[in-house]
């Protein structure tokens, strides 16, 4: 007894013999159509299922390519919680830089060229790493560089007070000042 037939019953009907219980058996030439048939049948809801997924993914992606000396953003990778560009949590920003394009190494990779504050990140992005330039000054934002200690801790230091005012509560006063950093 094979061990699909102890577990469930009934034999099973796998794709070569898709037979019902009872039906006679196929031999010779009829068994060879019969599993032509269904291989083909099998082929053709593959491409089907591959078609429809295809279109489904192709709603969201867009054809991109940069000449080489057009200019790019880079998409920063932000990790919670971490201090990026001076900016920390959901309004540090997502693209760094104006990066020249040096070289197209083939359809979705491009050599970028990187100041050497940056010189430990490799210089090759995808795509969809990479985001156009819209001849817009305001939206270069330099990286800056932080100086670390052995311990990977940094000193912030404010630059100046921008304003001071004290909170009245019934009990107690809070005095609050925005300091820019």
């Amino acid at each position: 007894m094979a061990p699909y037939e102890a577990l469930y019953g009934r034999k099973c009907r796998c794709p070569i013999c898709w037979a019902k219980v009872g039906d006679r058996p196929l031999l010779g030439l009829e068994l060879v159509q019969e599993i032509t048939e269904k291989v083909k049948l099998i082929q053709q809801r593959l491409k089907t299922t591959q078609s429809r997924q295809k279109s489904y993914a192709d709603v969201w992606r867009r054809g991109r390519e940069y000449e080489i000396s057009d200019h790019v953003f880079i998409k920063v990778t932000l990790m919670k919680s971490q201090t990026r560009f001076g900016v920390k949590g959901k309004l540090a920003p997502r693209y760094i830089g104006l990066y020249e394009v040096l070289e197209k190494i083939n359809s979705v990779t491009y050599r970028v060229a990187l100041p050497p504050v940056m010189e430990n990140i490799h210089n090759v992005f995808h795509v969809s790493m990479l985001r156009d330039y819209l001849r817009d000054p305001l939206q270069v934002i330099e990286p800056t560089h932080v100086l670390l200690k052995d311990d990977y801790t940094y000193e912030e230091r404010p630059i100046q007070i921008m304003n001071h005012r004290i909170k009245r509560l019934r009990n107690k006063e809070i005095s609050l000042v925005k300091v820019d950093w």
